[in-house]
């Protein structure tokens, strides 16, 4: 992965509006990177609060999925000196603090990037935020294995305010 700089317009207030309660529906593929085409969805609640004055947040999601209950936990931390965000996520599937994805805003539209691994494989890790309507914004996940010349677009979550 090359080095990640930030925009222009990166701020600790890029995450701002995602600040409160939120009705979650997402659509994540059954299996990853194995060609599946078929899709699990689930709703889910978040509720999101900004944390160290403004230059970090942190949410839980709350779900069930297959009849059973799942957590999900985000610490997203802006870095003044990089201008950049580093995402965290830990769930209660596995109970690992994942690699952090980092990045910033350029307007409406956050993109975030790891390396990591998958199934044994290394992986580029790329998140897309769409807060064109700040009240019903998109996150999107997708991982690449042959270094972002192709993408499998994995998870999508659709937010709207409770």
């Amino acid at each position: 992965m090359q080095s990640i700089q930030p925009a222009p317009t990166s701020s600790h207030h890029d995450f701002d509006f995602l600040a409160g309660q939120w009705h979650v529906r997402n659509r994540k593929l059954k299996s990853r990177l194995d060609g599946c085409t078929e899709w699990d969805e689930f709703d889910a609640t978040q509720d999101m609060r900004l944390v160290l004055h403004g230059i970090g947040n942190t949410d839980i999601l709350s779900a069930t999925v297959n009849d059973q209950p799942f957590e999900g936990i985000t610490l997203r931390l802006f870095n003044p000196a990089s201008r950049l965000w580093s995402i965290y996520w830990a769930d209660s599937n596995r109970g690992v603090l994942e690699p952090p994805v980092v990045g910033s805003f350029a307007g409406d539209t956050g993109l975030f990037f790891a390396d990591d691994v998958f199934n044994g494989q290394k992986i580029l890790v790329k998140f897309n935020w769409d807060k064109t309507d700040p009240d019903a914004p998109v996150w999107s996940q997708a991982f690449s294995t042959d270094d972002g010349a192709t993408w499998e677009w994995n998870w999508y979550m659709y937010f709207t305010r409770m």
